[in-house]
């Protein structure tokens, strides 16, 4: 029968390929969702008495088409869909079909939210909690968005062109990339299989689009990045922040391939937030040791962003790199600047750079309160192991331990 243990994985790896190769054939994503979701508990049950068999997306496939089918029979068309599907073989899996499936998520007809929160859900596999916390919205609304959406879709149809505008479909991939580097919730700190589907999905993109400087600018951020996940853990979980982390660790290859993809988007194509966010990723990167980092230039990369694409998110990295630059006390006179923002004050990274910047200060109080009250905020088990071991630091003389960076 084989070993059992990596079903979950292997189910929820093969769903939005499933997805995608049913409602190419048979149309109505709402309804073939549900094929495929019953496809799913099917296998769940069978698989592990029967054993996974030799094609398990053939056989989710075939049994979602049948699902699909029998639920016809009850529709206007039954005559005609029926005898089509009688002569037509059964949908097998393309090597483009999660790519089409991301594109008719991001279906022009739908805002960019429902786009967003329905690809997230469909081809990211992300649960409705998950998207919320990635979104920072309640579950609630975003469960109403992903079925306005698929309702939306089932409306208009399902057959359209990659759009002019890829706005959408680069911002998910983006998200789906963060939410598996950084979870937002549970006991691991990274989610590979997330990160490995964006980084995949994008290449797809890029390769369909090369001249496409944004694309181009994403997958060398997702290279970059994902390069020192090797190095942001120690053996027993604890988090690493990118100061401390062994850089001998890092992907080399995936540093050389990030690189060489934004030099020759910078040199080719439009300056778009992507790119310059590859920019900031590849200066850390290419920096042999923490303190040979390049943080003028990567302030003055983080103005270009805020000028380019300005979030909450931006100013607070654009704050970080000040201070790198400017010293701890302008730092933190720039965050009472911005503590207005709603977005900014119940964020926990918020309240974690506050107390780094304490710290550097010498306020080792205020530090502990910040660092405790960014572990409160958290949902990440590994951020709040870390940011409580950073409080108890505090307590201790002030010469028997550094300061440490802020966690990425």
């Amino acid at each position: 029968m084989g070993d059992l243990t990596g079903l979950p994985d292997l189910l929820r790896e093969c769903a939005p390929q499933v997805l995608a190769a049913v409602v190419r054939r048979y149309g109505d994503f709402d309804a073939c969702e549900d094929a495929v979701q019953e496809a799913l508990i099917a296998a769940a049950r069978q698989w592990p008495d029967t054993g996974i068999p030799d094609h398990p997306r053939n056989w989710l496939i075939t049994v979602a088409s049948r699902r699909r089918v029998e639920s016809l029979r009850n529709e206007v068309a039954r005559r005609r869909r029926e005898e089509a599907v009688r002569h037509d073989p059964e949908p097998e899996v393309r090597g483009d079909d999660e790519l089409t499936l991301l594109l008719l998520c991001c279906h022009p007809a739908l805002s960019v939210p429902a786009q967003v929160t329905l690809t997230l859900r469909a081809v990211g596999g992300l649960t409705t909690a998950e998207i919320a916390r990635a979104l920072l919205l309640p579950e609630a609304t975003v469960g109403q968005r992903i079925s306005r959406a698929k309702q939306r879709i089932r409306d208009t149809g399902t057959r359209f062109e990659t759009p002019a505008d890829l706005t959408a479909v680069r911002h998910v991939l983006y998200l789906i990339f963060n939410e598996g580097y950084t979870a937002s919730s549970g006991d691991q700190l990274n989610r590979v299989d997330l990160t490995r589907e964006a980084i995949r999905l994008t290449r797809q993109l890029h390769r369909r689009l090369p001249d496409d400087g944004e694309v181009a600018g994403l997958l060398a951020l997702m290279l970059l990045t994902d390069a020192r996940r090797p190095a942001r853990t120690a053996s027993d979980g604890t988090l690493i922040p990118l100061a401390e982390q062994d850089r001998g660790l890092w992907d080399a290859a995936a540093v050389a391939e990030g690189v060489a993809i934004i030099t020759d988007a910078l040199a080719r194509a439009p300056i778009g937030p992507f790119q310059l966010q590859a920019a900031i990723a590849a200066i850390h990167d290419e920096a042999a040791r923490a303190e040979d980092t390049d943080w003028p230039q990567i302030l003055i990369l983080y103005g270009m962003l805020h000028a380019l694409a300005p979030s909450p998110m931006v100013t607070l990295n654009r704050i970080v790199a000040g201070a790198m630059v400017h010293g701890p006390e302008a730092g933190l006179a720039a965050l009472d600047r911005v503590a207005g923002d709603p977005v900014l004050a119940r964020h926990h990274r918020t309240a974690a750079v506050r107390a780094h910047l304490l710290e550097l200060a010498g306020d080792r109080a205020g530090a502990r309160e910040q660092y405790r009250l960014a572990a409160r905020l958290t949902l990440s088990r590994p951020e709040q192991r870390y940011l409580e071991s950073c409080a108890a630091r505090q307590t201790l003389p002030a010469e028997d331990e550094a300061p440490r960076g802020p966690a990425e």
